[in-house]
């Protein structure tokens, strides 16, 4: 397995594949790097260079107890970035991975990055507070801790119907994506899933997005259970200078495997643009 190790010594794991202009993937939680299998075979099909790590914490990463926030996650994206020597990297995040690169530029600046992609992510805030009122209640996330501690097996059981719209009258509900998710949400350390929580919950990326100077696209389903639409793709596209929306119908937050064709038709048009 390729890996490479961050500064407090966390293995990170990687997937490298392809030739050509790198497209830098960032997951969301509680999955992992094989959560873009579908627009990362697509892409170097296509004649890309795509790149994905599993968090720290996450899949087949080593678990440390520290470092299970938003600053480390984007100063693991940076080394790996600079391991590897990126230029002209387009960065591409869902959910979670979402506020991961956009702290990333935040951080570390646009130096390294041509474009970024944020897919039902999580920035601008998910918590509800006097300055984001469209957010979320504290309650949801102490609910998301709840079911972590208490019985995480069945917790990811339970999310996966949400996650991908699942729990919806006409859905075509797939079992073996709901083994797969609930597989990947056990690779996850406790330490790691549980902490991850305030990360995406509680981490503000406002200054973050003002930062973003290169083309931005934002991909989000109106459907979208887990990270309502309008207080997060609606906000941040605004936020961005360059940012274009996509609202897809009906879409689920998980529409990168719901909706693969779908997003990555867009994502290539991106590219391409």
């Amino acid at each position: 397995m390729a890996t490479f190790t961050a500064q407090d010594g966390t293995q990170l794991y990687y997937k490298d594949w392809g030739t050509g202009q790198p497209v830098v993937f960032s997951h969301g939680w509680p999955l992992n790097a094989d959560a873009w299998d579908a627009q990362m075979m697509f892409l170097a099909e296509r004649g890309y260079r795509v790149i994905a790590h599993d968090r720290r914490g996450h899949g087949r990463s080593s678990q440390p107890w520290n470092g299970n926030d938003m600053n480390t996650y984007a100063d693991d994206l940076a080394q790996l970035i600079e391991a590897l020597d990126l230029q002209e990297a387009t960065l591409v995040g869902h959910s979670t991975g979402g506020g991961e690169v956009a702290r990333y530029i935040g951080r570390h600046g646009t130096k390294r990055v041509a474009k970024a992609v944020l897919v039902s992510a999580v920035p601008p805030i998910m918590l509800k507070t006097e300055s984001n009122p469209g957010g979320l209640p504290m309650s949801v996330f102490d609910g998301i801790r709840e079911g972590v501690a208490k019985n995480r097996a069945q917790f990811f059981k339970d999310l996966a119907l949400p996650f991908f719209g699942f729990n919806r009258p006409d859905a075509k509900v797939s079992q073996g994506t709901i083994d797969w998710f609930w597989l990947a949400g056990m690779q996850v350390s406790i330490k790691g899933a549980y902490d991850c929580i305030k990360a995406f919950s509680e981490t503000d990326f406002t200054d973050d997005l003002k930062k973003v100077n290169v083309p931005a696209l934002v991909l989000q389903g109106n459907d979208d259970q887990i990270v309502p639409l309008d207080d997060s793709g609606v906000l941040s596209a605004k936020i961005m200078p360059t940012a274009k929306l996509i609202t897809y119908a009906g879409a689920p937050h998980g529409m990168c495997t719901t909706h693969a064709d779908q997003v990555n038709a867009d994502l290539l048009e991106f590219l391409q643009s």
